[in-house]
């Protein structure tokens, strides 16, 4: 029977990804879900950790499960082509690409506003933290906004995932994959570009009740797309079945 070959990095990231959910979940007095989150620049619950911390963070089966099994998907195939020191640096810089785009789009509605990127004392973040505001101040809605800016932290290896599918994509384009109910298989570059215009157009649109941070998926996307334009080797023949 052949063994199931998982690279090195890779390897690494699942137990460390499992034993963060774990831990968060069994050691509920620390608030690690809380404490390891990633939270916007200027809000008083930001620690100079999380911005790394927050990418080993998930919120429940579904979102580990599903983040995982990229990682172990997409991720084995590139660490084996890239090597571990390509790969990890890959994947840690389009995770801070992710946080990176989240932040300036929080930036800029926070500046819309209030007038700037800051808080700067003109909010009283303490009192909007427990739903009290100025009305003469804020409207109900931009008091929600800045509420959920300023207290609602992110968690998750979405944003290094993305960049993992836009390099899988952009390297094998024609690798088949298969879809989650569709039901025949539909090529990388077909249907990674349509899930990156899903997630921009959700992103957009900003239902009521979503809170899945679309544009920490397109800052990994859009970062991957960068690093992978850049070392790509117009010479590798590497995998050639797929490309």
């Amino acid at each position: 029977m052949n063994n199931i070959y998982i690279p090195p990095v890779v390897k690494n990231l699942l137990i460390i990804n499992i034993l963060f959910f774990v831990a968060s979940y069994l050691l509920t007095t620390l608030h690690l879900d809380d404490r390891l989150a990633v939270y916007y620049f200027d809000s008083p619950k930001f620690e100079i950790w999380q911005p790394i911390s927050y990418m080993f963070m998930h919120g429940g089966i579904a979102h580990i499960f599903f983040n995982m099994f990229a990682l172990y998907s997409f991720g084995s195939l590139l660490e084996s082509r890239w090597g571990a020191k390509k790969f990890i640096i890959f994947y840690f810089i389009t995770g801070l690409g992710a946080l990176a785009l989240q932040w300036a789009v929080q930036a800029y509605e926070v500046h819309q506003i209030i007038g700037s990127a800051t808080n700067n004392g003109k909010i009283n973040l303490t009192a909007l933290f427990q739903g009290e505001f100025n009305t003469n101040q804020l409207s109900m809605a931009q008091a929600v906004t800045l509420r959920s800016i300023y207290f609602g932290g992110m968690v998750g290896a979405s944003g290094a995932i993305f960049g993992l599918l836009v390099a899988f994509g952009m390297l094998y384009p024609n690798a088949e994959l298969l879809i989650m109910f569709i039901p025949v298989p539909v090529k990388a570059k077909y249907i990674i570009p349509i899930y990156i215009l899903v997630e921009l157009s959700l992103g957009v649109a900003q239902f009521e009740g979503d809170s899945i941070a679309h544009y920490a998926h397109l800052g990994g996307a859009l970062i991957g797309f960068i690093l992978v334009k850049i070392w790509k080797d117009k010479n590798d023949t590497f995998y050639t079945l797929y490309e």
